[in-house]
């Protein structure tokens, strides 16, 4: 499955980190275009996001594994949503580790399988890690970066 990685250093410790990311009320915060979060259980959650066309996008996320303060990955529920023509699956992995002086190694991975590859795989890929730059940057921001 195609994966994109990123990582940055956040200048707080993994614990403190772990309160913001495990919590997903925390997303609008530090997560791109999320403008809310709303059905927030153990095992489930709902974004909110918004469009560029200033629509609002709902989207249902499955948390698949959750190790304080190491660990959390969750996958989009892909069946039945309007994703479904564009993505087979798509599951984010956030790991945090210690990076000495008070700071955390934050590692973000988003796996994708698009329901039609196609030559816009490049696009896809750039598109992603940009997002997930932006998501670690709105981390570092929160905690004094």
């Amino acid at each position: 499955m195609p994966r994109t990685t990123r990582s940055a250093t956040v200048p707080a410790p993994p614990e403190e980190v772990w309160r913001t990311v495990a919590d997903p009320h925390h997303l609008p915060r530090w997560w791109p275009r999320v403008q809310r979060v709303e059905g927030v259980d153990a095992e489930r959650f709902t974004e909110v996001l918004a469009t560029d066309r200033g629509r609002s996008v709902r989207v249902d996320f499955r948390v698949l594994e959750s190790r304080a303060p190491a660990l959390r990955r969750w996958e989009q529920e892909i069946e039945g949503s309007p994703f479904e023509r564009l993505l087979r699956s798509a599951e984010t992995e956030l790991r945090l580790e210690p990076a000495g002086a008070g700071a955390t190694r934050v590692t973000l991975t988003l796996r994708q399988r698009r329901a039609a590859p196609g030559r816009s795989a490049r696009w896809v890929r750039r598109a992603t890690a940009q997002r997930l730059d932006e998501a670690l940057a709105g981390l570092a921001r929160l905690h004094g970066g």
